[in-house]
């Protein structure tokens, strides 16, 4: 095996596990789901089928991800976030086959107990507050906090929010890059 799996995960037959991944304690991925290369699955987390992790992707205790959910390179999935994939699900009516999709862009970060509901787009590098509750598209850099969520902000590649000034430039105080706001949308120059 080119990953590593604790002896209590449970990897069904017809996953494909990137080289380098970790998949801790209690764990179960389940068919048909990607887990890419150098990822960490933390305990107790669910990967249904179809699921979609990149590279780099670091998944914390207790997550639970449903199918049609996609996550690029480099995503941060806090403790006991979740993901739902129906909008209005019923124990007695069969919605299978009617999940929505919802895409999680590079480098996003997803707080502890945050909510995602399904059918958005949290965009890249955007940052997700603790036990917030997202029940809309989440804009590239944005900051959102609260339940509802709602946006407070723009944060850096580095996690760190940025000021902007009466240019419209902010500046990342870790890495010294540089950012533009222009039109409602952040970007880095």
């Amino acid at each position: 095996m080119s990953y590593f799996a604790h002896p209590t995960a449970v990897i069904d037959e017809g996953c494909v596990i990137g080289e380098g991944s970790k998949i801790w304690h209690f764990t179960h991925v389940m068919p048909d789901s990607v887990i890419g290369k150098n990822c960490n699955i933390g305990q107790n987390v669910l990967i249904s089928p179809q699921v979609v992790l990149g590279n780099n992707v670091k998944v914390q205790n207790n997550v639970s991800l449903y199918t049609g959910v996609i996550c690029e390179d480099d995503v941060f999935l806090g403790p006991s976030c979740v993901f739902t994939n129906v909008i209005n699900p019923r124990s007695g009516i069969n919605r299978r086959g009617q999940y929505d999709k919802t895409w999680v862009k590079k480098g996003a970060t997803i707080g502890a107990n945050a909510t995602i509901i399904c059918g958005r787009v949290i965009g890249e590098y955007a940052f997700i507050g603790a036990g917030a509750v997202i029940t809309k598209d989440v804009p590239a850099y944005a900051l959102f906090v609260g339940n509802p969520a709602r946006q407070l902000g723009w944060m850096s590649q580095f996690g760190h929010r940025l000021h902007f000034n009466e240019h419209g430039i902010a500046i990342c105080p870790e890495s010294q890059q540089q950012y533009r706001f222009a039109q409602g949308t952040v970007v880095p120059i």
